[in-house]
């Protein structure tokens, strides 16, 4: 009997050794999880997640800018601008440059202000990154970004830089 209950008495010890040895390990755990900044857990804003869908998506504008002009003579041009850029955006595809100012719809020259990549494309939509901008440029805090553009935003931007 008396080796029986050496026993129990040698298991209970273990046990709470074991006790104390799992609530430091926590306390130590939760003592360096404190240490560290916050940037360590912001999302990244470039990766694809379904579940948290931080991948900004640009819509196309409700309204299409060709059809404010009514039957104006405008109205042809606004048309024909925006089956061109129909065409091009359509047309592009993964490694694409494009330029997102001052030039949407041509190879990037020196006079775009905001270069872009094309990364992914989907059904009616690219993703861009946009990889330069210069310092007076729209898109220059959105530099290494990346978003999804539907067709009809990137065919408004390119009738804006028209003019329409």
């Amino acid at each position: 009997m008396l080796v029986r209950e050496g026993r129990a008495d040698a298991l209970r010890e273990a046990r709470d050794e074991m006790k104390w040895t799992w609530a430091g390990a926590v306390l130590v755990g939760m003592l360096t999880g404190c240490g560290t900044s916050r940037e360590a857990f912001r999302p990244n804003p470039n990766d694809d997640d379904p579940l948290v869908g931080s991948v900004k998506v640009v819509r196309a504008p409700l309204k299409d800018r060709c059809e404010q002009h009514g039957r104006s003579s405008v109205r042809g041009p606004c048309d024909e601008a925006r089956y061109l850029a129909t065409e091009y955006t359509r047309r592009l595809s993964v490694g694409d440059e494009v330029c997102l100012e001052d030039g949407y719809g041509e190879p990037p020259g020196p006079v775009c202000k905001a270069r872009a990549v094309v990364i992914d494309t989907a059904p009616d939509q690219v993703k861009l990154e946009v990889r330069s901008t210069k310092p007076d440029s729209r898109w220059f805090q959105a530099e290494m970004r990346h978003a999804w553009y539907e067709e009809g935003a990137l065919v408004d931007l390119y009738l804006e830089e028209q003019g329409y």
